[in-house]
């Protein structure tokens, strides 16, 4: 006999859990790197459509379809298809996307426990904010030390999710947010102090839509899907421990709002010190860990701010990290009848495993020619690949599922379960079966120089 679905204990731990699972990193690490990668406005008021067009209703038929089911990503697919074989492919896909993000993700949070360690021995003492920056390059370029932190933060892991959702993820979820929250919003604060605030206040909301390319639509568009988690089956997983009471459009845009709002905070809290000391806003992956440091070195305490911040930034990747560890945790329970245990520890050292030439990428100790010959070191590929392509994909094919594959009623049933907000039925299921899609679809092809080229052709 199966054992009983475990459901969230209360609303707030559920929107915590899923806002922790995308604010993390998504919002705090990838976002301002991305927006800076991309031009900043237009990128950002992109992202800000996107993440309510396309992103939020995507995110509500994940919910929809993971509590219909009560099931993880392969079996949820399967059954509300009648079983078409076909169809559990989405469910791989997730799993898939889930565990490739995760072995250079948990590389970015080992990097989060090292900065925490180097700030109790106060690396940034005497040194000039060129120097606090490239501090980074020898973090990112030292094989052992990634390594060292990717296996320790591996073990945080395996110690929340052997507890389960609600004394593990749940429990956790309402201790670190919250957190998370007033040390952003003081450092926000402070940072408003800086020469360099107006500027950055500028680049990220004034937008020059004449240098949009594809592929800045395309990254806007990962992005929104990225810091929600959609695409992932994170929300499906997640959704499958709703109590069938739980208001999920509501639930769901009370979510969107916290990630749009801390995406947008992290931006206005690391560009000021960007334009303040004249750095490339264009970044990449270390940004926040060179940037961040040089904001705390001008302040008093800096010891205890910087360290409790870094602390906090892992543990905030770790709601991240613990999400996508569910989905393969709840997935291999499924498919293959694994204790917990048994799935948790397959999946952590499957993890370790991808991670090890992601911890390795700046060192160039494995796969020297991979750069060369690919055009971005291993951990960035991953990284793009990911974002990029097999996000949207899934968000693509999930929109599909729903709007014509899942039989109408049931996911009218469920969208209305817990739920007095009748009058946006109608709309959520038109974004999801037309517009999303569609979208979507433009854009991928797009991305792969399949429009332009029809474009040209047509003239």
């Amino acid at each position: 006999m199966g054992q009983a679905r475990e459901h969230w204990g209360s609303r707030l731990g559920f929107i915590l859990a899923a806002a922790g699972s995308a604010i993390g990193l998504g919002s705090l690490w990838r976002f301002p790197y991305i927006a800076g990668e991309n031009g900043g406005g237009a990128f950002v008021i992109l992202y800000i459509i996107f993440t309510f067009v396309i992103g939020l209703p995507v995110f509500i038929a994940e919910l929809v379809i993971g509590r219909r089911t009560q099931k993880g990503a392969v079996s949820a697919y399967s059954e509300l298809s009648h079983h078409k074989s076909n169809w559990k492919m989405l469910g791989y896909l997730n799993i898939l996307t889930c565990f490739i993000i995760l072995s250079f993700y948990c590389v970015v949070s080992g990097w989060c426990l090292n900065y925490s360690f180097m700030s109790l021995n106060q690396f940034t003492l005497g040194k000039s904010p060129e120097e606090i920056k490239n501090v980074f390059n020898l973090v990112y370029t030292s094989p052992d030390m990634n390594l060292f932190w990717l296996f320790i933060f591996l073990l945080l892991n395996v110690g929340i999710l052997y507890s389960g959702i609600r004394k593990g993820i749940e429990h956790w979820s309402k201790i670190l947010m919250p957190a998370l929250f007033i040390i952003l919003i003081s450092l926000f604060v402070y940072s408003c102090t800086f020469d360099g605030f107006g500027k950055a206040f500028l680049f990220v909301f004034s937008p020059d839509f004449s240098k949009l390319t594809s592929s800045n639509i395309l990254n806007a568009l990962g992005m929104a899907f990225f810091t929600l988690s959609v695409g992932l089956g994170i929300i499906l997983t997640y959704g499958s421990y709703l109590k069938e009471s739980e208001n999920i459009p509501k639930t769901a845009l009370i979510v969107a709002l916290l990630t749009l709002s801390v995406s947008l905070l992290a931006a206005l809290l690391i560009f000021p010190i960007v334009f303040t000391y004249d750095l490339p806003p264009e970044g990449g992956p270390g940004l926040v860990f060179q940037t961040m440091p040089i904001l705390f070195a001008k302040l008093k305490g800096s010891l205890i701010i910087s360290t409790i911040f870094f602390l906090l930034l892992t543990f905030s990747a770790l709601t991240s990290t613990i999400s996508l560890f569910e989905v393969l945790i709840s997935n291999l329970i499924e498919l293959f009848h694994w204790t917990r245990g048994k799935a948790l520890i397959i999946s952590t050292s499957a993890t370790f495993v991808l991670g090890i030439p992601c911890a390795l990428s700046g060192s160039q100790t494995l796969f020297p020619t991979w750069t060369e010959i690919y055009g971005k070191d291993f951990f960035d590929t991953l990284n793009y690949i990911t974002a990029s392509w097999m996000m949207p994909i899934a968000g693509l094919l999930t929109t599909i599922f729903i709007g014509f594959i899942m039989e109408k009623h049931a996911s009218h049933d469920e969208f209305l379960k817990g739920s007095m907000l009748r009058k946006i039925l109608r709309p959520w299921y038109f974004s999801v079966k037309w517009v999303a899609p569609i979208a979507v679809f433009l854009i991928i092809l797009e991305k792969a120089g399949i429009l332009g080229t029809l474009f040209s052709y047509l003239k």
